[in-house]
């Protein structure tokens, strides 16, 4: 029976997958930068890499030579721990477009309950005179792509990536072998998993372009649903938050030449405004499913001035505003509303206590999505790595998101270039052990502190009210804390 499987499925040569030493499901900027430091190593740069991304990559490809004249709307912080790696490891920033980068050198969060109650951030704790970088998702790729082209113009074997095609069925080759066999008989149940397969346990990725790859070692970059993490049996854990983040490309009254970051706790959920290069800013904004989406439907014109409320109004002002556009999201009335309550604060408190005003609202920028935390028991199985939201998802009020993901790919890469250099398998447990022993503790540090703050920010229960702007205002004297705090999430 043995044999017979074997010729029968050796005789199938159409259906036979193509073997890859590691083939990565996803392209975005965790999965674009595994390949392109894959590439970079000189120790991996051998290996028979491609990428799968479900999705097109034109407007990546694109963005180099004809960037659009407005941000876009899916815009991350970058750490300089995350610059520095993009730099030393895998040298895609040489391909950034700096001019929409902007660097700010401080962070200002308040309490919407109590103004004074605050605390700041600045550059100086990490000694690098830079505490992040705004910059958009697709200038990152944009960059990775460039990278991989200039490395592959040069390299014996040579990346690939294949996108608009998506993940159909991943399969162990077991299964495989016996669906195989069971297409030419369904007398042929059994497979021998001592057949003498050198890719025995090999998982087989069925792709949509009738294409199947065979991977010693498959790497999910895939999201939140991640069809690897599926096939590996990985459990994840964690909850959604019933609350959306909006985002939106804005433009300030004038630059901010202070390059401060600003972030306000309401109850619904914070408020962020993020510098951008000359009067552009972007906004997160974390809010309850119903004012996410009235959010969505006020009228552009209002939005900017509703926007600036947020930043400085009482919440019960806040509320009126918002019941108001309810029951018509484009009532031009809400603007004198809060014309006249924001004349209640003295101009010089406006000037140094809050951000500057927004003016407007850049056409078609705004979009939402839901909120949730998850965290993946492990980030390995026998031939499998999960890396970024694969991996893990976080709330988006600390901006780690996409640095994580990247301390992810620096984790990976260090376990993959040992089991190289010692002549191990590159997809086999041990090699991968590593990988998750360094890098699931610190995330999972980390996703506990924004859910707790979320949880200690969302609420208006009085008691609790005061303690956080107690705290607030005793951790913002003390400097020693501050600046391990800074260092933390720097990685500094």
């Amino acid at each position: 029976m043995w044999k017979a499987v074997r010729t029968l499925t050796s005789r199938a040569t159409t259906s036979q997958p193509r073997l890859r030493d590691v083939v990565i499901i996803g392209g975005g900027p965790a999965g674009l930068s595994l390949l392109a430091a894959l590439k970079s190593s000189r120790v991996t740069r051998d290996l028979q890499c491609t990428l799968v991304e479900g999705g097109s990559l034109a407007s990546v490809q694109n963005f180099a030579s004809n960037p659009p004249e407005e941000y876009t709307n899916r815009v991350v912080s970058l750490t300089p721990k995350t610059i520095e790696f993009m730099q030393e490891k895998i040298g895609n920033w040489a391909y950034i477009n700096e001019e929409r980068v902007k660097v700010y050198d401080s962070i200002v969060a308040y309490d919407s309950q109590d103004s004074d109650s605050r605390i700041s951030f600045d550059a100086s704790a990490i000694g690098t005179g830079t505490l992040a970088a705004m910059c958009e998702n697709i200038n990152i790729q944009a960059s990775l792509w460039e990278r991989i082209q200039e490395l592959n113009m040069t390299s014996d074997v040579p990346a690939e990536i294949m996108d608009n095609v998506k993940v159909e069925k991943i399969q162990s080759p077991v299964e495989f072998s016996a669906s195989e066999a069971l297409d030419e008989s369904p007398d042929l149940l059994e497979v021998d998993p001592t057949d003498g397969m050198s890719e025995l346990d090999w998982p087989i990725i069925h792709l949509s372009n009738g294409e199947s790859l065979q991977a010693r070692l498959l790497v999910g970059a895939d999201g939140y649903n991640s069809p690897a993490r599926k096939f590996a049996g990985i459990q994840s854990r964690g909850w959604m938050y019933d609350r959306f983040g909006v985002v939106a490309t804005i433009k300030l009254c004038y630059e901010d030449y202070r390059s401060i970051g600003w972030q306000r706790f309401l109850t619904t959920g914070p408020l962020a405004i993020l510098p951008l290069r000359d009067d552009n800013a972007t906004i997160v904004w974390s809010s309850t499913p119903e004012l996410s989406q009235l959010l969505l439907k006020v009228d552009p014109e209002i939005f900017p001035h509703l926007v600036n409320a947020a930043m400085t109004l009482e919440e019960v002002d806040l509320n009126y505003i918002y019941k108001l556009l309810e029951v018509d999201p484009s009532d031009k009335s809400v603007l004198g509303e809060i014309e006249w309550r924001l004349s209640k604060i003295k101009l010089s408190e406006l000037d140094s206590k809050y951000p500057l005003p927004v003016r407007e609202l850049v056409e078609g920028s705004r979009a939402r999505f839901p909120l949730k935390m998850s965290h993946a028991d492990t980030y390995v199985a026998p031939r499998v790595a999960l890396i970024g939201d694969a991996a893990h998802t976080i709330h988006p009020l600390a901006g780690q998101g996409l640095n994580m993901g990247q301390t992810d790919v620096a984790h990976l890469m260090a376990a993959l270039e040992k089991g190289a250099k010692r002549g191990m398998d590159v997809g086999s447990t041990l090699v991968l052990e590593e990988y998750y022993a360094n890098a699931w503790p610190g995330n999972h540090v980390l996703l506990g502190v924004c859910d707790k703050l979320h949880k200690i920010f969302s609420t208006d229960f009085t008691p609790l009210v005061y303690l956080r702007g107690f705290g607030m205002k005793t951790l913002n004297s003390l400097g020693v804390v501050k600046d391990l705090m800074i260092k933390s999430v720097s990685g500094n």
